[in-house]
């Protein structure tokens, strides 16, 4: 395998600390104060990293067509705003603990969904996607009493996925990273378990995927939860937690009825449109808590 560049490595060098740095000053905050600070920052990078605002209002020009640019410029830069305010948030959970649940609001009913799903004792594939705080789902869902696992794709940087195992770990969560050497059968294990588990599919990254419509265009969408899906038999849930005008979170889950036809790629194709399909329901309540900035549509057919 070829080392990286010198130049690159200086550079995975410096973000290393900057990110290890900040999460120690950030920390120390009170969240309400990290929050602010967050959006604060998410609003320079705005204005001041013109190639990721280029590239949210490219997404959002995709997404939403029949509105104005100016209209686009504004979720664009809200979007920017919260994920500052959700990053900042983020450095402050390991020491919340339980002080997060008065923040988040989980109603009966979905909580309800969940437990009816992990009772059948064939484990839950549990369907998100970057909405809302999806690192606040995982850490509340824990502290709540559920008993999961999430599947993640390593960071460029080793230390950086190693970084960001401590600290999921120290709010509970436990990460099965896809690279590692296992992690399949780890997963398979969990389900026989009856365990949740936890898989973001909302982004075109260098994993088995299938092309499915995304806001009226096909994207390369991950497999994985389908193929998990219709191998164990698992029941399949969706799970967001979007902010509400008041500052705090709401939980939803849905279970997504599916019934294969015994076309195994064509099984998956299906199940995985529809669990996107859910996806874009939650961005569409709530267009600013997504990452307008990645590339959704960069893998063509």
């Amino acid at each position: 395998m070829l080392q990286p560049s010198l130049a690159k490595r200086l550079k995975r060098w410096v973000r290393y600390w900057a990110v290890r740095v900040a999460l120690a000053v950030i920390g120390r905050l009170p969240i309400r104060a990290a929050a602010r600070l967050g959006e604060a920052f998410g609003g320079a990078a705005f204005h001041l990293v013109a190639g990721e605002r280029r590239k949210a209002l490219e997404s959002l020009a995709v997404a939403f067509p029949e509105k104005t640019e100016r209209e686009r410029e504004a979720i664009a830069l809200s979007s920017f705003r919260h994920l500052g305010r959700s990053t900042f948030e983020n450095a402050c959970l390991p020491k919340l603990d339980h002080s997060l649940n008065p923040r988040i609001e989980w109603p009966a009913a979905d909580r309800q969904r969940l437990e009816q799903a992990v009772r059948r004792g064939r484990g839950v594939v549990l369907v998100t996607g970057h909405v809302g705080n999806w690192e606040l789902l995982a850490q509340f869902l824990i502290q709540s009493g559920v008993d999961g696992v999430t599947v993640a794709k390593e960071l460029s940087d080793p230390r950086l996925t190693a970084l960001l195992d401590d600290f999921r770990a120290q709010g509970g969560v436990r990460s099965l990273w896809r690279g590692a050497d296992g992690t399949a059968k780890s997963i398979l294990r969990a389900l026989r378990s009856g365990q949740v588990i936890g898989i973001l599919i909302d982004q075109d990254t260098d994993v088995q995927s299938v092309f499915v419509p995304f806001f009226g265009k096909l994207a390369a969408t991950p497999r994985a939860a389908a193929d998990l899906v219709l191998r164990t038999s698992a029941p399949v849930v969706m799970a967001f937690c979007q902010r509400e005008q008041d500052g705090g979170y709401r939980v939803s889950i849905e279970e997504v009825a599916f019934d294969p036809t015994g076309e195994r790629e064509a099984d998956v194709v299906s199940l995985t449109a529809k669990l996107t399909s859910r996806i874009e329901d939650a961005i569409r309540r709530a267009p600013e808590q997504w990452v307008w900035m990645h590339r959704r549509w960069k893998t063509r057919p």
